[in-house]
């Protein structure tokens, strides 16, 4: 099985506090940063800011993205009880 283009990880660079920083993404949790950030009313650069300043120092910035993400996707379902 190939790998679609969907799953090819993209680097993406932004400056976060007067800092360049970087982080790899596949496109659709890229996509799904940006929904998250246009429904909050917010760049998706202020999005990642508020995720690196909220996250673990262990954990590296795009895990936490990913996280992030996930997390709120799940926050989004119905209630299965």
């Amino acid at each position: 099985m190939t790998a679609g283009p969907d799953s090819r990880v993209r680097k993406r660079s932004i400056s976060i506090r007067g800092h360049r920083t970087s982080f790899s993404l596949e496109q659709p949790f890229l996509d799904e940063l940006a929904i998250i950030a246009g429904l909050r009313g917010m760049t998706v650069a202020a999005l990642v800011a508020e995720v690196d300043s909220k996250r673990p120092r262990e954990t590296n910035l795009s895990s936490a993205l990913r996280v992030h993400v996930l997390r709120w996707l799940k926050a989004q379902e119905p209630d299965q009880g």
